[in-house]
């Protein structure tokens, strides 16, 4: 069995054991955490950093987490709004007034947030050079019609979201939504997270490893249920907004600011910062909101059938609402799971990418359930 390394109250031996089961059965490398109340309750990890599995996963491994990004990023948002500072009822052109062309002036902020905005991609193509010009990205949103009436359907911003919060964000408080996140989250919990990475940390970075059988070239494009199996293999450039895995491992994705997909941590950051939103607005002591001020998260904003995943979803502002849990995942398999009730977070971020196009990746929810074991 794999050598599981870390920390865990003996209640969790069932997460460690899992943990170690997924090592050897599908994983390179991986960190799992579970937070309960604020603290750690679980802070483990074990394999190794590169697919060659020379360079083992250390405590200060971290990796890129995909979509498990968003919710950091709905995060931000959620502090604005319980500070005062960001209204989630008003229309998103109070803060960003060229977003009002092409018929937008009534979408809201929380439209954004709950991915009912009718933005779920740019029109056109966007490679993947074009994701880290940040104006050029914010400016082709603010210029785009809605693909739908805006509040009446669902579809998932798979990387829309980053860059339309994220502009709110930087219109509210005049700081990108990577500064103000390190600034304002990270910095005062003393998260190892990171929406842009400064070259100093590049050596504790895990690469990617690509799914059994696929090479780098594997694309978030070709893996999302409404795409072509063969759309995200063409240079990086998809409708999409995909990535192939080799753009991931590169100094300029590590650099940028794409706040739906480019989160770098491990699964300790994860869980310390999403329970603060499962602990009333505290974590390790540290308040940074208020609890009416969490509740956002798990209240769902709407729910029916996702137009871009096909799948009937219920999302909250900022959110997938999963029963009375909330969180999200990140293509290849990271993920976040809080329980609000139970003030737990579990969250787990590897770096070997399964393809849901072929395999069942059940890797996050087993840790879950084995968390839940604790608990009991």
């Amino acid at each position: 069995m794999a050598e599981i390394q870390g920390t865990y109250d003996k209640r969790f031996t069932a997460v460690a054991d899992t943990l170690a089961e997924i090592l050897d059965r599908d994983d390179v490398g991986a960190s799992a955490a579970v937070f309960v109340a604020g603290e750690p309750v679980v802070d483990i990890w074990g394999g190794h950093a590169d697919a060659a599995r020379t360079t083992p996963w250390e405590h200060d491994t971290i990796t890129t987490v995909m979509s498990t990004t968003k919710p950091m990023t709905a995060l931000c948002a959620l502090l604005l709004a319980d500070r005062g500072d960001l209204d989630l009822d008003a229309p998103v052109a109070a803060y960003w007034p060229e977003f009002a062309a092409a018929g937008k002036d009534g979408v809201l902020v929380r439209h954004l947030l709950s991915h009912t905005a009718g933005l779920a991609d740019w029109p056109g193509t966007m490679t993947v050079d074009e994701l880290y010009d940040w104006q050029a990205a914010t400016a082709r949103l603010a210029a785009a019609p809605p693909q739908w009436e805006p509040g009446t359907a669902c579809g998932y911003h798979s990387m829309t979201f980053g860059f339309l919060v994220g502009e709110v964000v930087r219109r509210v408080t005049g700081r990108s939504l990577g500064r103000f996140f390190a600034e304002e989250i990270a910095g005062p919990l003393g998260a190892d997270f990171h929406i842009g990475l400064p070259a100093e940390h590049d050596g504790r970075v895990a690469s990617l490893v690509p799914p059994p059988g696929l090479t780098d070239e594997f694309s978030s494009a070709s893996a999302a249920p409404a795409a072509d199996p063969g759309d995200g293999e063409q240079a990086g450039e998809t409708a999409r907004g995909g990535v192939r895995i080799k753009d991931a491992g590169t100094a300029a994705w590590r650099r940028a600011e794409i706040p739906a997909a480019n989160g770098i941590g491990n699964a300790r950051s994860v869980a310390l910062v999403q329970n603060v939103l499962g602990n009333g607005g505290v974590a390790q002591g540290v308040r940074l909101l208020s609890e009416a001020g969490c509740e956002p998260a798990w209240r769902p904003e709407f729910s029916g059938e996702d137009r871009v995943l096909g799948i009937a979803s219920t999302y909250s502002t900022g959110f997938g609402v999963f029963g009375t849990t909330f969180g999200w995942g990140g293509w290849g398999g990271s993920m976040v799971m809080t329980d609000p009730k139970a003030h737990m977070t579990v969250a787990y971020v590897m770096n070997r990418m399964l393809d849901p196009r072929t395999q069942n990746d059940g890797r996050g929810l087993s840790l879950v359930m084995s968390a839940y074991d604790g608990l009991r």
